[in-house]
């Protein structure tokens, strides 16, 4: 039976090229238990056979990682998964993805996603302290004397509707 061999390098520094000790698996083991705990090598080492391709350890971490996009599409996921079983205010949605309040809110910003409970608002075009809030869509009309139709519009393009900013805001 033939003994595997096995390069014994630095595994901050990996040089495949400049190995620190060669020879079978069970010596170098031996070998780098040895010398780690006696201090002679005070950083990590890698058994590795000839001829591989080695990378440092950071460069392995950083393919691992996911990129934004695939992350946010994982989010979008989990958060329309909540919204299904039950959990429609913002907070619910939160406390059941494990997500920041804020990333919930962003996200449902940033992808519109369809949130059934939420309230429209208002807010006078020249005198911002007069907003009328926490209303549904009839009463808005009502209030500010304008058709359904006009103030869905105006809320998608942030537009003004008899003298009012109309916006609609999810529940937290």
């Amino acid at each position: 039976m033939t003994e595997t061999q096995v390069l014994v390098i630095n595994a901050d520094l990996p040089d495949i090229d400049h190995p620190l000790a060669m020879g079978t698996e069970p010596e170098m083991f031996k070998l780098a238990q040895h010398n780690y705990k006696s201090g002679e090598w005070s950083f990590p080492v890698r058994l590795v056979k000839p001829g591989t391709k080695v990378r440092s350890d950071a460069a392995y971490l950083a393919s691992m990682k996911i990129d934004s996009k695939q992350g946010e599409r994982e989010d979008v996921r989990a958060i329309r998964q909540a919204h299904k079983h039950g959990k429609h205010t913002l907070r619910e949605l939160a406390d059941s993805t494990a997500m920041e309040l804020n990333r919930v809110k962003d996200l449902v910003h940033k992808y519109s996603l369809p949130l059934t409970n939420d309230y429209w608002r208002a807010e006078k075009y020249n005198n911002p302290d007069e907003v009328i809030a926490y209303q549904t869509l009839a009463r808005l009309c009502k209030r500010i004397g304008a058709p359904e139709f006009s103030i869905r519009q105006a809320s998608m393009s942030n537009g003004i509707v008899n003298g009012y900013y109309i916006s609609r805001v999810p529940k937290v």
